[in-house]
C-alpha cells in the first residue's frame, strides 16, 4: 500500500532541502546590496550587508547536512553554488571597495583590486583548497575581512597594499588557516574568539567604521589568534 504520510514527509524534506539552496543563493543578493552601498560611499552599510551574508554562509552548511541536501536536492550543486556566492561576497565586493580613494589612495586601490580578483579566481578553483581535517591551505581569500580591517584601522596606502600583497602570496604558500566552524582542534577557544571578533565587528559597524579603542583591541586580539593558530597547528602537528 502507498504511504501518503511518508510521501508527504519526503516532499516536505525535499522542499526544505531546496530551501537551503535558496538560502545560500541569498548571499549573492546580499552582495549586490553591499555593492550598492559601496557605490553610495556608505561602507558601514556595505559591511553590514556583508556581515549578514557571512552569517548566512555560516549556517547554510550545517543546514545542508541536516536536511541531506546532496540526496534530496540534487539538481543544484551546493558546493559550486557556495563558491559562486563566496566569490561575490568575499572577493568581488571587497575588491570594489578598494577602488574608493578613502580606502586606498589611487592608483594603489586599482592595483590591489586587480590583484585580489585575479589571484582569488585561481584560488577558488584550487582542488586542494582544504586539508582532510578542514583547515584551509593558504590564505582563504577572505578579503571582506582584510578590507574591513583596512577601513577600520586606516593604515597608510603603502601599508594597506603591502598587507594585500602578503595575503595574496599566502594563498599559494604551504601555510594553513583555520576554518572556525568545521575544525575540531581548539574549537571551544576558536568559537569564543570568533564571538569576540563578531562583537567587535558589530560595534565597529555601529560606530560607522570608526571603532573605539575597545573595538580595535577586540579586532586585533582576534586577528592575532586566527593568524597564529595556523602556526600553532604546524608546530603541534
Amino acid at each position: 500500500m502507498d504511504d501518503p504520510e511518508g510521501a508527504g514527509k519526503d516532499k516536505g524534506s525535499r522542499i526544505l532541502a531546496y530551501g537551503v539552496h535558496v538560502l545560500t543563493a541569498l548571499g549573492a543578493a546580499l552582495g549586490l546590496l553591499a555593492l550598492q552601498a559601496v557605490f553610495m560611499g556608505d561602507l558601514a552599510q556595505a559591511f553590514a550587508w556583508l556581515g549578514v551574508a557571512l552569517v548566512v554562509d555560516a549556517v547554510d552548511g550545517p543546514l545542508a547536512r541536516r536536511f541531506a541536501v546532496k540526496e534530496r536536492a540534487r539538481r543544484y550543486d551546493g558546493a559550486q553554488l557556495d563558491l559562486v556566492v563566496d566569490f561575490v561576497t568575499y572577493v568581488f565586493v571587497p575588491a570594489a571597495m578598494l577602488l574608493r580613494p578613502e580606502v586606498i589612495a589611487q592608483p594603489y586601490g586599482v592595483i590591489a583590486g586587480l590583484i585580489v580578483t585575479l589571484t582569488s579566481a585561481l584560488y577558488f578553483a584550487d582542488t586542494g583548497m582544504k586539508t582532510d581535517d578542514w583547515w584551509f591551505r593558504g590564505f582563504p581569500a577572505v578579503w571582506n575581512i582584510v578590507v574591513f580591517y583596512i577601513v577600520a584601522f586606516v593604515p597608510p596606502a603603502w601599508l594597506a597594499l603591502a598587507v594585500i600583497l602578503i595575503a595574496t602570496a599566502l594563498m599559494f604558500l604551504p601555510v594553513v588557516f583555520v576554518h572556525p566552524v568545521r575544525v575540531r582542534r581548539w574549537r571551544g577557544l576558536t568559537l569564543a574568539l570568533l564571538a569576540l571578533w563578531g562583537a567587535a565587528a558589530v560595534a565597529t559597524i555601529w560606530q560607522g567604521m570608526a571603532p573605539d579603542v575597545w573595538s580595535k583591541a577586540g579586532l586585533a586580539l582576534a586577528a592575532c589568534y586566527f593568524v597564529g593558530l595556523g602556526l600553532a597547528r604546524a608546530r603541534v602537528g
